[in-house]
């Protein structure tokens, strides 16, 4: 467990900083630092193709890393202090004119996706030579995903109440302060990670890695080619979504429901919601809304967790994940049909889609990932851990390139205007992108999984086979 939650805490850093591009970014770009929505959805899909582009590379890289330490912890240690650092910058404002401004962002996000994939890359590996186990490495993924989550609600639930705290007003001072504290402890956290964690499952002594071979393993791996699909629209689906979520409550719930429900939280748990000044800051009706509803939604995501282990040992990863995909399309899509006074509904819809998401695709993709690896092992004799991730986390990168440039562009095209008002159609447009818009693309993901053929009968026999010629090896 010390070696789970170590390794675990690797995730949680990244997550300070992935969480807040996911979920505040765009909403920082346009509102906070300056730029139009149009120019930030081509900043996303320039920097993040960038970040795609450099995913193999530094698999490739990885894979060949011979050290003392493992392939892939040194990667870890070595960009843990370049990623607090640009991340922190990535969410300054500089105060430069309009051009400046836009090369600033250029150039600070363009390195934030080459610090995250050569960081991102390598630990995503680690997960697939720490252990070999099938039930140990669904355990290991829930637990990564538990310390994600509380991760993912520290920045979903506090990161704009103390923006509104550092800020003061001033909310591009605030985040680069909020981002500043986050980004110290992005570097505590893996540096921790480095010191916990042991690489076990090593290629064999005599195998020769010639990167030509290892591209072409991978184009005949059919697992492979249908997880890097599902992760292009899965993150399709993020990225669109989660960069619209703010907005939707900014533009299109009414104000006076959000106050109810505002005021109904601070006087619950016996007021200590309010004596934590959590929604201390009222003129923020919005954003604090936001928070607390993010905060009940991270919580039970946990416990969406705690039924995924489970429920993947008893099925198999493949079928809850397909399953639990559909519920999520469904409730994703629902969020089309909420009336601007539906704040409860918004909250109830949410905290559904949240507890199916944890118990469907919060861990059991990236366990998959695991599995696909061990099947190139197994069918080609030949292990090339990293550049099996790297290749499924290109789709993650291409995903939110086009959900972010999406997200970005859909907003421009429906009329939005940064801090104003909005017309009927600009809110029209923010509840499709909410809702129907990613929902959309994430049901292009339950299809393809049809197709997905390492079912719970196939996960044993790769375990017990591989674990064989691994003993023998030894």
């Amino acid at each position: 467990m010390r070696e789970k939650i170590g390794f675990s805490l690797g995730d949680g850093a990244a997550n300070f900083i992935f969480q807040t591009i996911m979920l505040l970014q765009l909403s920082f770009y346009t509102d906070s630092f300056g730029i139009s929505a149009a120019a930030a959805g081509w900043l996303f899909l320039v920097a993040r193709l960038f970040g795609a582009v450099a995913d193999p590379v530094f698999g490739a890289l990885a894979d060949r890393t011979n050290t003392r330490w493992g392939k892939f912890r040194p990667w870890i240690l070595f960009t843990a202090v370049p990623f607090g650092i640009i991340g922190f910058l990535a969410f300054t404002t500089p105060d430069f004119g309009p051009s400046g401004k836009l090369i600033y962002a250029y150039i600070t996000y363009i390195l934030l996706m080459l610090v995250y994939s050569a960081n991102n890359v390598p630990y995503a590996a680690l997960s697939g030579v720490i252990t070999g186990n099938m039930a140990e490495r669904n355990s290991l993924s829930s637990v990564r995903f538990i310390v994600v989550t509380l991760a993912t609600l520290a920045i979903q639930g506090f990161a704009l109440p103390m923006v509104n705290h550092f800020g003061q007003g001033n909310s591009a001072k605030g985040y680069q302060i909020t981002m500043g504290i986050f980004s110290v402890l992005a570097v505590i956290f893996f540096l921790i990670t480095f010191f916990t964690t042991k690489e076990r499952i090593v290629p064999a002594p005599e195998q020769k890695t010639p990167l030509k071979q290892d591209i072409a393993d991978l184009l005949k791996n059919r697992p492979w080619l249908i997880m890097f699909l599902v992760f292009i629209v899965m993150f399709i689906f993020l990225g669109i979504r989660n960069s619209i979520l703010l907005y939707y409550f900014k533009y299109y719930l009414d104000k006076d429901s959000m106050v109810s429900l505002l005021e109904t939280v601070n006087k619950g748990l016996f007021g200590l919601i309010g004596k934590l000044g959590l929604l201390g800051a009222s003129a923020d009706i919005a954003g604090n809304t936001f928070s607390i509803i993010n905060i009940f939604s991270q919580l039970i995501t946990i416990v969406g967790l705690a039924f995924s282990r489970p429920l993947a040992n008893r099925f198999g990863k493949r079928d809850v994940f397909r399953y639990g995909l559909i519920m999520c399309v469904v409730l994703s899509a629902s969020f089309i049909f909420i009336p601007p006074q539906g704040v409860a509904l918004t909250l109830i819809l949410q905290l559904l889609f949240q507890f199916t998401w944890g118990v469907a695709a919060m861990s059991l993709p990236w366990a998959m990932m695991a599995d696909v690896a061990d099947f190139s092992e197994w069918k080609n004799n030949r292990r090339a851990t990293a550049i099996t991730f790297a290749g499924i986390i290109i789709g993650l990168k291409v995903g939110l390139a086009i959900g972010g440039a999406m997200a970005g562009s859909l907003l421009n095209m429906y009329g939005y205007v940064a801090n104003v008002e909005q017309t009927p159609h600009a809110r029209l447009g923010i509840r499709m992108i909410t809702s129907v818009w990613p929902a959309a693309f994430l049901a292009i993901g339950i299809v393809l999984l049809f197709f997905y053929q390492i079912n719970k009968s196939a996960e044993i026999q790769m375990q017990n086979e591989l674990a064989e010629r691994r003993k023998a090896m030894a």
